[in-house]
């Protein structure tokens, strides 16, 4: 069964900006996180024209963040970009921060298989069920605390996450499969916005009431 929003409510959310990591193509989960590199601030400046022009009253919606930093730093560029000050003044939620990828955070996929090819290859096969070895999540359990999130929110919200737990997010609204949410794909400066369980994409020059 998808996963709904509770009646009335409308979520909008995005993915942090561009890292360093992701750049030189890393694994980045909790630990290693790195900055904001210049086209992720202006993705991060990009999503505030988004949620303006898709929101005008913007200023009534409940901030959340993830409290890894790139998050953070994301959601302080777009509330500057909509006027909103203190730019720090929002709630950080852990529920929403990145899959925790154990040992293999700031790692290459080569780098990673090369640990334990095996291990590397039975995760990959069962994304589900299959945690990330040295002591990282599986799907199921960051979708468990995705979806206690989501049915949590009692009041329109803009949230600013990560790349696998938007894509899970919007794999569990579609009642997708865990294949099918790790084939998303995991796009930067784009918001998207849910009503019920009906997720639609927003991008830049889009007004959409």
């Amino acid at each position: 069964m998808a996963l709904e929003l509770a009646p009335g409510v409308t979520l909008y959310f995005c993915r942090h900006g561009e890292t360093r990591a992701n750049v030189e193509g890393r694994f980045q989960g909790w630990c290693k996180d790195t900055e904001l590199t210049d086209k992720g601030r202006e993705q991060a400046a990009i999503i505030g024209g988004i949620l303006a022009a898709a929101r005008p009253d913007f200023s009534n919606l409940l901030y959340i963040a993830s409290p890894l930093p790139r998050a953070r730093h994301t959601m302080e560029i777009i509330r500057g970009e909509l006027k909103l000050r203190p730019v720090d003044e929002f709630e950080v939620d852990a529920r929403i921060a990145e899959i925790n990828l154990g040992s293999w955070d700031g790692l290459t996929d080569a780098e990673a298989r090369a640990l334990d090819p095996a291990a590397f290859d039975r995760r990959m096969n069962d994304k589900w069920d299959v945690h990330v070895p040295g002591g990282g999540e599986n799907y199921a359990e960051v979708a468990a605390r995705a979806t206690e999130w989501a049915q949590g929110l009692c009041e329109d919200t803009f949230a600013v996450s990560h790349g696998a737990l938007t894509r899970i997010l919007r794999g569990l609204f579609a009642g997708m499969s865990w294949k099918q949410m790790s084939d998303l794909d995991e796009t930067q400066g784009v918001l998207y916005r849910v009503r019920g369980s009906e997720v639609v994409r927003l991008d830049a020059g889009a007004n959409r009431p």
